[in-house]
């Protein structure tokens, strides 16, 4: 019943001017029909796909699907945003648990000839299962079956992987550029590479290697890169928004035993389970911080120049405090 509606709306609405689509970063182009179409569902791929355009954005149609904040795990698609995607010579998506909606998306696709860039395929092996650490509080479904940990982006390591794979379609699509693309992508994973060892060396420095956060967790494969330990009140990014008080003694404890002078947040967090840790540490006086997990930049963000780059070099800037890097 719902394809069938899903259906109706679409052919009601195939004639309707996408005037969401018209500005940045919704759309880089003006209703260029020659040029390539684009959509990516998350904001570091249709960044890391803008720095691959670069000068060739006259010829290119680039749309953010996610974007005015809305966040990755309670996204669900408008009709509106299903015609973007069916018309897609690009469609660039995370493909972990929160992006089932893309297989019906997909099927209502006018483009037999639309490339698909699911980047956690293209990460391979570095892919990785949500897991769960001592004291962290779990739901009943985190201990049926494993789930892929869907914030890929947050490796600088695997955003270089996606950006080459990008390049890669975007030049298979059109090849005109394709030396263009190559060069770009090339340039701005070096860039990426420089931060990669930016974090590495001052990781390496840091005399606490252990960050504990008040909050969910989707920074596992930044932490991996860097050999962090971590402590969280929940996995990835769990549903629970209560942590019991089990949970609260056990972070709480674990500050005092490590001595930890910070304890962490994402974005978007109300910091009240961050604030009860540290009223139930002997020394009630940690610093609360907030890592920026990426998965909800708003246009209002964008328009002030927010990057994927300069969102992580602030997380590397926060990650110095917490590992009391001098």
């Amino acid at each position: 019943m719902r394809k069938t509606f899903l259906c109706t709306l679409i052919s009601l609405l195939t004639g309707i001017c996408l005037a969401g689509c018209g500005t940045s970063p919704k759309a880089q182009s003006e209703n260029n029909d020659s040029a390539l179409h684009i959509v990516a569902a998350i904001f570091p791929a249709w960044d890391w796909t803008r720095n691959i355009l670069a000068d060739t954005t006259a010829d290119a149609e680039l749309t953010l699907l996610l974007d005015n904040g809305v966040d990755l795990h309670s996204y669900q698609p408008s009709v509106e945003d299903i015609l973007t995607i069916s018309n897609a010579d690009l469609f660039i998506y995370v493909g972990g648990e929160s992006d089932q909606w893309v297989t019906d998306a997909l099927k209502q696709s006018n483009n037999p000839d639309m490339r698909i860039i699911k980047m956690i395929d293209v990460i391979g092996d570095a892919a990785r299962y949500e897991e769960t650490v001592e004291g962290m509080q779990t739901e009943a479904e985190d201990e049926e079956e494993e789930t892929y940990d869907e914030h890929v982006w947050l490796s600088l390591r695997n955003a270089q992987a996606i950006t080459e794979a990008i390049a890669n379609e975007l030049s298979a699509l059109a090849p005109a550029h394709a030396g263009a693309y190559q060069k770009n992508a090339a340039s701005y994973n070096e860039k990426l590479s420089d931060l990669d060892e930016q974090y590495t060396q001052a990781i390496r420095k840091a005399p606490v290697h252990t960050l504990l956060f008040g909050d969910r967790f989707p920074f596992l494969y930044l932490t991996k890169d860097y050999h962090l330990t971590y402590y969280a009140a929940f996995s990835g990014c769990s549903a629970e928004t209560e942590a019991s008080f089990e949970t609260i003694s056990f972070l709480a404890q674990k500050c005092d035993e490590l001595g930890l002078k910070t304890v962490l947040t994402i974005d978007g967090s109300d910091r009240r389970i961050a604030e009860t840790i540290v009223k139930n540490t002997a020394a009630k006086n940690q610093e609360i911080l907030t890592l920026d997990s990426i998965q909800s930049v708003t246009g209002k963000a964008i328009e002030n120049g927010a990057t994927f780059l300069s969102i992580m070099e602030n997380n590397l800037n926060i990650l110095k405090l917490a590992l009391e890097v001098k």
